[in-house]
């Protein structure tokens, strides 16, 4: 894995990325997904959410970057803060909120447009490059995710033509590109095979050293390879959270030893 240029990717002034939720509650009309949440996401540290499927893993996820804003009949009560601001405050612009906070969905989000286009999509909303600034910022985050000497020669051809695990890094690097302090993951590697989501751990790895990674995923044995910290949601509701190694050997709930031991829930 080659390292992060340092200046170049890594956030400017190195912002914490520290994200807290206080007394949380989402609804999609009636139904009421996250229930008092009261959770800490550390600052440079792979921030992994484990629970079985309908726990509301996704839902928390999105609250981070607003995008249950689009869905309609979502309501909240409660705050997020990133780097101590109230995300959902009437001065929050959600484009400069979506900038900080990069997103990685589960399966690659790839643009019709070239691999470069890809990488340069967010960035050239931000601020006019020179052409040799373009090109500096496509090497520079392909580089970041491993993907450079891959497609160095082809940058032009379309990005559909790469690999599913190639598409997934190409959609890191176009969020490497700009700046954010906190990078979410909603099971990054669910739809890739064993090799292929390898390499997006060992990248998680190095980014976290510079970001602050959110990671949503189904796979325990992933969680216990590179988390630092664990979130535990059953129906809704934080039912642990705190260091990997202290949930997987010494729970204090016996829904965390059973769910992360044995991946069964009955949380009801």
């Amino acid at each position: 894995m080659s390292s992060i240029p340092l200046g170049i990717v890594s956030p400017q002034a190195e912002p914490q990325g520290i994200v807290t939720m206080r007394n949380l509650h989402v609804w999609f009309g009636k139904a009421h997904v996250l229930k008092n949440i009261h959770a800490d996401f550390l600052s440079k540290q792979i921030n992994g959410i484990v629970g079985p499927s309908g726990s509301g893993k996704s839902t928390l996820i999105r609250s981070i970057n607003r995008m249950n804003d689009e869905v309609a009949g979502h309501t909240r009560e409660g705050t997020v803060c990133v780097n101590n601001h109230d995300i959902y405050s009437a001065d929050q612009n959600t484009v400069s909120l979506r900038t900080d906070v990069g997103m990685v969905f589960q399966k690659p989000s790839i643009f019709p447009l070239s691999i470069a286009g890809n990488v340069l999509f967010g960035i050239r909303h931000h601020k006019k490059l020179t052409k040799h600034e373009q090109l500096q910022t496509v090497e520079d985050n392909l580089n970041a995710v491993s993907l450079w000497r891959e497609v160095r020669h082809r940058l032009d051809d379309p990005a559909r033509s790469l690999s599913l695990g190639q598409q997934q890094r190409l959609c890191i690097a176009r969020t490497l590109a700009v700046k954010p302090s906190v990078i979410l993951l909603d099971e990054p590697t669910s739809s890739l095979d064993p090799v292929s989501a390898r390499a997006i751990e060992d990248l998680m790895i190095e980014l976290k050293q510079h970001y602050t990674i959110i990671l949503v995923t189904h796979n325990i044995q992933q969680a216990n390879r590179i988390a630092n910290r664990l979130i535990f949601l059953c129906d809704g509701q934080l039912i642990e959270q705190g260091s990997k190694d202290r949930l997987f050997s010494a729970p204090q709930n016996e829904q965390t030893k059973k769910y992360l031991n044995e991946e069964f829930c009955d949380c009801d």
